[in-house]
């Protein structure tokens, strides 16, 4: 079922942005932004092709990226758990609670607990306020021990943004300057492996776009300074800002080879399999901990420039 919510600027205060988000819409199966458009009606996020990639913005739990083999170890036991979890295909529960504000939720079941043996409770609020959307991603441990989990966003933004524009005429703008090297991908082993690095910014904030960076499937960088990046046209300067204040790490991914017309921008708290790790889920690298009876909350924004 598709939900949509509208934003609640008007008047004097619609005159003062320049641009903004008009409306979000987000489906039940999977708590996924499908739809992202901003005063004028245009679409800002990918819309579902098969042909090229199936989704538009999924939600990552309890697992980022694949695990080896597709499985991996909760307390010594083996599981089998699909490439960025399972709530990609789950149908959440869903409530409207204003115009601008839904929500979802996703309690653990008989088919969760066939791939992740831990209960929990997962919720993702959708608030559109001042043209801003704001995603709260909210776990909840009602167990009387500790559970783990990774989660992440998965959101795709239509690249080029603008008629007339190529993808090429875009780039990435960190909010501060960043000494960091991307992690490779092993395409082979399909792992990370840590002791190897691809892109590098040197005390930079730009990182200009073209499909070849790609290659090795996402550009991931495990921990950046920054916590808000833009995906902007270098020429116009307009396009979206995605915050990611509660996210160590962010991956960059378009599919490789077939030049589609979408970047995702992707907030991590953990990250596909990698080679310096084993097989128990609880060594990932940046899993998250949550004590029993506990919650944490994760925030995101997105904002048009």
């Amino acid at each position: 079922m598709i939900f949509t919510i509208h934003s609640n600027i008007s008047g004097k205060l619609h005159e003062d942005h320049e641009n903004f988000i008009s409306s979000a819409s987000i489906d039940s199966l999977g708590a996924q932004l499908i739809s992202l458009k901003d005063q004028s009606g245009r679409e800002h996020i990918w819309q579902r092709d098969p042909e090229i990639w199936g989704f538009c913005s999924p939600l990552l739990f309890p697992a980022i990226g694949n695990s080896r083999n597709n499985r991996t170890k909760f307390d010594g036991k083996w599981y089998e758990l699909a490439k960025h979890g399972f709530c990609r295909t789950s149908e959440f529960q869903a409530k409207q609670l204003s115009d601008s504000e839904v929500q979802f939720t996703l309690c653990a079941n008989e088919e969760t607990r066939a791939h992740y043996p831990y209960e929990f409770v997962l919720a993702l609020t959708y608030r559109l306020v001042d043209g801003v959307l704001q995603m709260d991603y909210r776990v909840e441990n009602p167990m009387n021990r500790e559970i783990c989990y990774c989660i992440g966003a998965h959101p795709g933004f239509l690249c080029p943004m603008e008629d007339g524009a190529v993808f090429e005429d875009y780039q990435l703008e960190f909010e501060k300057k960043e000494s960091i090297s991307s992690v490779l991908y092993d395409l082979e082993k399909l792992e990370f492996d840590p002791a190897k690095h691809g892109i590098t910014l040197a005390n930079e904030s730009v990182l200009p776009l073209h499909y070849d960076l790609f290659d090795r499937d996402a550009v991931y960088f495990e921990k950046t300074e920054a916590h808000a990046v833009r995906l902007v046209n270098r020429n116009s300067g307009h396009g979206v800002e995605v915050a990611y204040p509660d996210f160590d790490g962010i991956g960059f991914w378009t599919p490789n080879g077939k030049h589609a017309p979408f970047l995702c921008i992707e907030p991590w708290n953990g990250c596909a399999i990698r080679a310096d790790e084993d097989d128990e889920f609880i060594h990932k690298y940046q899993v998250q901990r949550l004590a029993a009876h506990t919650v944490k909350s994760y925030q995101m924004r997105i904002r048009m420039v």
